[in-house]
């Protein structure tokens, strides 16, 4: 998967949804189109935000509004390669179904003979990944801003039967005002009830998922305890600094060590999302994400006003907005490879007929 600017996957990179001239605002009911909207020579290549196995994520220009995107860029024979083409169809579409302030905005996909390419927001506060290693550990407040939004996020997915399956800093951006943005849907699918897939990072994996049982759109929920954790404490609970098999033995033994200093009340929400006895994991319940939202934990958030970003976020990001300003970025080595040259023989065009 493409990796931002630590060790993330996929890193979807993005900005201020605004669209070209000549586009007619969205409804949310409707479906963008984004087949072969654009082209290579539509964008002045900038340069890496984020790079991984089979691609990276480019800052670009659009020619024509002058307007800053992320394009990341798939190369066709790796994804086969890695046995991604799936993973790749399912990001796109899932993409293009989704429209949420706490979401990635996909605007248009195309393809040459070589590459796939993926039109997203330009998210210029960088990594949430980025400012938790900066701050070792987010005070409570803090935290509870984070997930209260990823927790909107997620019912928002789950409401059209999307799992999202990645869940960790590393995918959650900021926005030029501080609100989060879930970035790389490389492993989101489509599940109206139980898939068998094992995918996403080791120490946000359910123990359901690890025990290749059947699972559901609870292990997002599981994975929000891991992250609050995480924000919270500046590590997650079931690393020990071994190898991703150490990692999920102890995810599959599940004893988590609280520290001293997490409020008890937010001790009290983790231990029930983060447990592997689905009869009384939050979010799977009768109440579903309600009995979440409703938690002692969260009692101060306003839902409504958080939906609408008319909350303020804790941290502003200090970037200046809407002139492509990439600050927040590590810097990568530039591809070398330039786009749409080369060998026009197109060997894996047939897999990727919806791009």
């Amino acid at each position: 998967m493409i990796q931002s600017q630590s060790a993330g996957t996929n890193a979807g990179n993005a900005g201020t949804q605004e669209r070209k001239p000549d586009e007619q605002p969205q409804q949310s009911s409707t479906v963008r189109t984004t087949k072969g909207k654009y082209s290579l020579g539509d964008f002045a290549i900038q340069r890496t935000l984020g790079t991984g196995s089979f691609g990276r994520v480019h800052l670009v220009q659009s020619r024509h509004n002058l307007r800053f995107y992320a394009v990341k860029v798939l190369k066709k024979a790796q994804v086969v390669k890695m046995k991604q083409v799936e993973h790749t169809n399912d990001e796109r579409r899932m993409l293009q179904k989704v429209k949420h302030p706490f979401l990635i905005t996909l605007w248009g996909t195309f393809q040459d003979a070589k590459n796939l390419y993926m039109v997203m927001d330009f998210i210029e506060g960088g990594e949430l990944f980025s400012l938790l290693r900066k701050s070792q550990r987010f005070p409570n407040p803090v935290a509870k801003f984070y997930a209260a939004e990823v927790a909107l996020a997620l019912d928002y997915l789950h409401s059209h039967h999307i799992i999202y399956r990645d869940l960790k800093p590393e995918n959650l951006l900021l926005d030029r005002h501080g609100h989060l943005k879930i970035t790389d849907f490389g492993f989101a699918k489509e599940v109206p009830d139980i898939t068998w897939t094992l995918c996403g990072t080791p120490d946000y994996l359910a123990p359901e998922v690890v025990a290749s049982k059947g699972y559901n759109k609870s292990v997002d929920w599981w994975s929000l305890g891991i992250l609050i954790f995480e924000m919270l404490c500046g590590y997650t609970p079931f690393w020990d600094g071994g190898s991703p098999m150490k990692i999920y033995e102890n995810i599959l033994k599940g004893r988590v060590k609280y520290p001293a200093y997490i409020h008890p009340d937010a001790q009290d929400l983790l231990q029930q999302l983060i447990t592997p006895d689905l009869t009384k994991r939050l979010g799977n319940l009768l109440h579903g994400s309600s009995d979440i939202k409703q938690h002692q934990w969260f009692a101060e958030v306003n839902w409504e006003r958080l939906a609408r970003k008319d909350i303020e976020a804790p941290y502003v990001p200090p970037v200046r907005g809407g002139v492509g300003d990439s600050s927040q970025f590590d810097r990568y080595p530039e591809e070398q490879e330039e786009y749409g040259t080369g060998d026009n023989y197109d060997q894996y065009g047939h897999l990727f007929e919806e791009f």
